[in-house]
């Protein structure tokens, strides 16, 4: 079929069912939904099927729905009508939820039903749920829809069901003084990526983003009211609940910024630097045997002497890494490299791998005097390249990067540093930089991405920009094995093939030819020297005259509104579709 996504950004959901569809022979397109003659004219111009509307904050305008077949993905169950949809479901402490594909008429989610699908819910964010759960219903849901298709076949009817409201502040809001932590939880988690919810930190008003369970920490701070905040670690406060405690990982301030716009969302420690310095630091070990003891690392070890498995998981809000958090890593893998085992899996975080480098705070040090934001560019890439160099040169034990979510841009090249890439089925990734104001990228990639697809893929690969899923990925040889369907089965799944692969017999002739390429490669050409020729470019991109990195970071973080949607990703305004 010739299938239209119009959406209002390019987002993971929108991403998965582009990879998808394009995947099983369809020809799809996509335009940003900008203003209702653009998206007339899409249509004009590539004569769809159907129109397929993943993620709308806008109606689709009626010269297009009552002439053409929309098909709208809401996350919500059948009969669930408004903007809040999963919001709502968290708050509720739903067990259960689920996805509808209806087709679009005059009121919102008011159509006929094409498809529903089901899921149970986790307790997590409603990012993180909408990932996971949401986006692999999403995708079960337009399978159904469209095969249901030529046009011209019964349409259901027309669903009935209660219309709910955008949820108001108000009904996020959290009393401190009575609500227990897991009440707390969910009413930041409803709220997390948009809009936060609303309440103050050090009396001043901001949103709160990225909480999780305190109360292994709680149990080390002695005393504080419920509200008080009583300690800090990393990105995050501490702070006490009735019942135990939250850590506030993120949030972004009301007030606005040096410039008069908006905040930037922040690490909550940052955000409150000096005020927040005035907390006791809570530290807690890498290799703790508590992992419901929150922080953004984690170590552990299984199997037996002789075929011992490390794993080190690191959860980067959003997958960002900053220059700080590059350098903890760095040394978490040092720490590591040091134990006795002969495999070691980089599981980064349950929503991403990693998305590269910092550029929320890349974009905050314009702000801070005496600092720029090139100058911040330079310090978190030159991290990522010292972490990159770290995984690069283990040449003592099999290194393995198991993507349990996403990976985009530098994060993308981190784990091609590992000896094997292994993901699940739902895993999408961005190898590519040039979206970010024709970015040039360093992390080692024109050493790691080379060396498995060869001189002229990587550059199809890079210069192409188009996102691709992990069976995609598998064939091009960007990822070693697809282990499971989902997020789910897939740690048991990484797991067992983690134990099999360092108990296996042929390990030792492997890392021995690991290693023996390793300096055959670097004697013909240093890693130094790939490091060099990257961070010339990358200084041109930051330093140069040519402000587009600059430009396309500012709209990026400040989620300005697209004024047009990608060439390679609108194909019918480059005529590239029959």
């Amino acid at each position: 079929m010739r299938i239209l996504l119009l959406s209002h950004s390019f987002n993971s959901l929108t991403q998965r069912l582009w990879v998808e569809l394009r995947g099983r022979g369809h020809t799809v397109s996509l335009e940003l939904d900008i203003a209702d003659a653009v998206t007339e004219e899409a249509v004009a111009l590539f004569r769809p099927d159907v129109v397929l509307a993943p993620f709308l904050k806008r109606r689709i305008p009626e010269s297009v729905w009552s002439r053409h077949l929309c098909l709208v993905v809401h996350p919500g169950i059948v009969g669930d009508r408004g903007p809040a949809a999963l919001d709502r479901a968290i708050l509720r402490d739903e067990a259960a939820w689920g996805l509808t594909v209806l087709q679009a008429i005059a009121d919102f989610d008011a159509g006929p039903v094409w498809a529903s699908v089901g899921f149970p819910m986790r307790g997590a964010t409603k990012s993180s749920l909408y990932r996971g759960e949401v986006t692999q219903a999403a995708l079960a849901a337009v399978l159904q829809a469209l095969a249901r298709l030529p046009a011209d076949a019964p349409a259901p009817a027309p669903q009935a069901g209660q219309w709910w409201p955008a949820l108001p502040q108000a009904e996020r809001a959290i009393d401190w003084a009575t609500m227990p932590t897991a009440e707390v939880l969910r009413r930041i988690r409803c709220g997390d990526g948009h809009p936060g919810t609303a309440d103050r930190l050090f009396e001043a008003p901001c949103h709160l983003f990225d909480a999780h369970d305190g109360a292994a920490a709680a149990t080390r701070v002695p005393g504080g009211t419920p509200g008080e905040l009583i300690a800090r670690r990393g990105p995050a406060l501490l702070r006490r609940t009735v019942d135990g405690a939250v850590w506030i990982g993120h949030v972004r301030l009301a007030a606005l910024d040096a410039e008069g716009l908006p905040s930037l969302k922040l690490p909550a420690t940052l955000a409150f630097a000096e005020a927040a310095s005035t907390l006791p630091e809570l530290p807690t070990p890498l290799d703790r045997a508590d992992a419901a003891d929150w922080d953004e690392l984690h170590y552990r070890e299984a199997g037996t002497a002789g075929a011992r498995v490390g794993l080190l998981a690191f959860d980067f809000h959003n997958g960002a890494m900053s220059t700080r958090q590059c350098e903890r890593l760095r040394d978490a893998l040092r720490f590591a490299k040091a134990r006795d085992t002969q495999v070691l899996v980089l599981l980064g975080g349950e929503d991403f791998f990693s998305n590269g480098i910092h550029l929320n705070l890349i974009e905050a040090a314009a702000q801070r005097p005496g600092d720029s934001a090139a100058d911040e560019s330079m310090r978190n890439i030159q991290a990522m390249d010292d972490l990159v160099l770290e995984l690069l040169t283990t040449t003592d034990r099999l290194t393995v990067a198991a993507l349990r979510g996403n990976a985009g841009a530098g994060g993308v090249f981190l784990a091609l540093a590992a000896d094997a890439v292994w993901a699940h089925e739902g895993v999408v990734l961005n190898p590519h930089y040039k979206n970010m104001g024709n970015l040039y990228g360093s992390e080692y990639w024109s050493y790691v991405l080379p060396r498995r697809v060869g001189a002229e893929r990587a550059r199809q690969i890079t210069q192409g920009r188009q996102p691709l899923s992990a069976p995609q990925a598998q064939a091009l040889g960007l990822v070693d094995e697809v282990l499971a369907r989902d997020a789910r089965g897939f740690e048991a799944a990484l797991l067992q093939q983690a134990l099999a692969l360092a108990a296996h017999n042929a390990r030792p002739a492997r890392v021995a030819a690991k290693a023996a390429r390793r300096a055959a490669d670097e004697a013909e050409r240093p890693l130094q020297a790939y490091r060099d020729a990257e961070l010339a470019q990358m200084h041109r991109n930051f330093y140069g005259f040519d402000p587009s990195y600059h430009v396309a970071r500012y709209h990026f973080v400040r989620k300005l509104p697209h004024a047009w949607t990608p060439r390679h990703l609108a194909l019918h305004r480059e005529g590239r579709t029959p």
